[in-house]
């Protein structure tokens, strides 16, 4: 069902852009203390997670599962963010670094992509089995929220009491065509030059053989990326073909479990119209809808000197209602 978000934009950063790029500027000096934790893949790869707390045998806490977005990590301010809000509200919190995330490379040639589910499942069957007493949340940011909530809709009986998905690029082929436009130009090259950067890495490492690095050299654009790395890396015929298969929203209707869904019409990563849902939505999937907030923005608040986060408040609201200690 589709609901309209009751957050209110600070009135210092109605802006689009202001509200996506303050929130990293505002909260860069927050610390979260986490501890790491290396698990082998069957596959031969490794993910990196990091803990709040390692759980315990005597304290059943419940367990919150963080995605981060493209190129993220603990370290990204919206996940040190909730990461502490999660412990401050007595829940446990453990954030999964996509392979080549976690500040190492990976030892494959791909590494992760808008719907790789293969981790998530791998992380999600590990944990549940080895703390099996304890609940299990799910929130998803951008690429994560995608990955998220191909999960759900793939793994409809997933253990999970309640998922929150937060400004997912849910059909990537706009998204790639909005974030080639105006200022949003400015998020891509940030984007790309990472991107270019972690493969050139692994050309320099031999652990990718397929890639030129001159070629690599003149991608501008996300489409680019996807259509000479991503793409081909992952088993898809090009740009075109991994968006059609990975986007999210083609799998609302079938997610089972409880799971709000953050969206921002102003998102400057997103083509607004592209994301919202031409189908019936389940009674158990929420939509939530503001006018404003920016991509991972949400900044609330009168006074510029003491912001309110508006995500780390409405989320945990909504994990309450759902799980019971």
């Amino acid at each position: 069902m589709y609901s309209k978000s009751e957050f209110k934009a600070a009135w210092w950063l109605k802006n689009s852009h202001l509200q996506t790029i303050s929130a990293k500027f505002l909260k860069r000096n927050e610390v979260c203390l986490t501890t790491s934790e290396t698990v082998e893949l069957p596959d031969g790869d490794f993910l990196d997670l990091a803990w709040t707390e390692i759980p315990s045998d005597t304290c059943l806490k419940p367990i919150v599962i963080i995605l981060h977005g493209l190129e993220g990590s603990k370290d990204s301010h919206y996940a040190k963010g909730m990461l502490n809000t999660i412990k401050n509200h007595g829940w446990i919190g453990v954030l999964m670094h996509f392979r080549g995330c976690s500040g190492r490379p990976n030892r494959h040639a791909s590494a992760y992509h808008s719907g790789d589910t293969r981790d998530i499942t791998f992380i999600t069957d590990l944990l549940t089995s080895k703390y099996s007493q304890h609940e299990f949340a799910a929130i998803g940011y951008s690429l994560g929220g995608n990955v998220l909530t191909r999960y759900l809709a793939k793994n409809p009986k997933n253990p999970f009491v309640a998922a929150t998905v937060i400004c997912a690029p849910l059909d990537l082929a706009s998204c790639s065509t909005r974030i080639n436009q105006g200022f949003s130009k400015v998020y891509q090259k940030y984007l790309v030059d990472m991107l270019v950067a972690s493969s050139q890495e692994k050309i320099k490492n031999k652990t990718i053989d397929t890639l030129c690095d001159r070629k690599l050299s003149k991608i501008r654009t996300i489409w680019q990326f996807d259509d000479y790395v991503t793409a081909p890396v992952n088993g898809f015929k090009n740009a075109a073909d991994y968006y059609q298969q990975s986007s999210g929203k083609q799998g609302l209707k079938k997610i089972e479990i409880p799971c709000l869904i953050i969206h921002a019409e102003d998102d400057p990563f997103m083509n607004h119209k592209a994301i919202l849902p031409t189908e019936v939505l389940p009674k158990n999937v929420t939509f939530e809808l503001s006018k404003n907030g920016g991509h991972v923005g949400f900044i609330a608040g009168k006074n510029p000197l003491n912001p309110i986060y508006w995500l780390e408040h409405r989320v945990p609201k909504f994990l309450k209602e759902h799980l019971t200690t």
